[in-house]
């Protein structure tokens, strides 16, 4: 491990202090690439929706994480989150986005590792998920779907509850 923490310390250097300042054992969270890894919109009764929502619109959102290894000390984070707008009429639009982050994690305790992927992950990618979203539905031809910020922590101590998010390799 010793020859690891040497070898680690020298590329430790991002320009966010001083290298070896802990003897490279501090943990580390760096961002290598984001990416859409899976997107859909639908807006099946375009034109006319495009005209008015119709009666009683209602807007359902939905959000998902799902984690996992890729390689050393490189992880992948993958936020799914799916909106559905539908009135009496029928469907307004449905958009899902699968938009996924890589991940280099060094020195992180084995048990802090998890609320890691499934926190502070999600939390980073969020804005641009918002982003996307928010284009593409206004790209639709609808206003713009701006989410409020969610609370990742939250969610994971939501799914840690009822025994979700066990293992960061499966799907949740």
């Amino acid at each position: 491990m010793a020859k690891n923490d040497k070898q680690s310390s020298p590329k430790g250097t991002n320009g966010d202090g001083p290298a070896g300042a802990e003897g490279g054992s501090q943990a580390q969270l760096n961002v290598l690439a984001q990416y859409v890894k899976d997107f859909s919109f639908e807006s099946p009764g375009a034109p006319q929706t495009l005209q008015g929502p119709g009666e009683n619109p209602q807007l359902q959102v939905g959000v998902n994480v799902n984690a996992g290894p890729r390689g050393e000390d490189i992880y992948e984070a993958v936020v799914h989150l799916e909106a559905h707008a539908k009135s009496d009429a029928g469907v307004i639009y449905n958009v899902e986005l699968d938009f996924g982050g890589l991940f280099r994690i060094k020195n992180v305790p084995e048990n802090m590792l998890q609320p890691v992927l499934f926190v502070d992950c999600p939390t980073l990618l969020f804005p641009f998920v918002r982003r996307v979203i928010a284009d593409v539905v206004r790209d639709g031809g609808f206003p713009p779907l701006m989410l409020d910020p969610i609370d990742f922590g939250r969610l994971y101590a939501q799914n840690l509850s009822k025994g979700g998010a066990a293992d960061m390799s499966q799907p949740n």
